[in-house]
């Protein structure tokens, strides 16, 4: 077990319980987070290896928590990965600015999650 933690920020209840089964089946502490509002205390708090983060949840969206996660000193070298089922070209370089590096598209496959997680902590 590697026990890295990694948030999951995500207004669907279902969904995180289902990136909570395949993050412990492989080894890894999910750390969930359905408020966005307290996403940013929630993530600063906990000592992160990554953020998973449904970019259209409602209150405090996911471009706005990573603007402010990436102001943090504690957290400014967490990577994050952006989820979503709506993804255009003209975003990638809004998720750049807001230091997004990876995307994966909702619905996933457990294997491609696992694989962009496990890429995106090692680069």
């Amino acid at each position: 077990m590697n026990n890295r933690k990694i948030a999951i920020i995500d207004k669907d209840i279902k969904s995180i319980g289902k990136l909570k089964e395949i993050l412990s089946l492989c080894g890894y502490t999910p750390v969930p987070v359905i408020d966005s509002l307290l996403a940013v205390n929630t993530i600063i708090q906990s000592d992160l290896d990554l953020i998973l983060m449904d970019l259209r949840i409602p209150q405090y969206r996911g471009f706005e928590i990573t603007y402010t996660i990436n102001r943090a000193c504690e957290t400014k070298k967490v990577p994050i990965i952006a989820m979503s089922d709506v993804y255009k070209d003209e975003f990638r370089g809004l998720l750049d600015f807001r230091g997004i590096k990876r995307w994966i598209k909702k619905p996933f496959q457990p294997l491609n999650l696992i694989w962009a997680i496990e890429n995106a902590i090692v680069a």
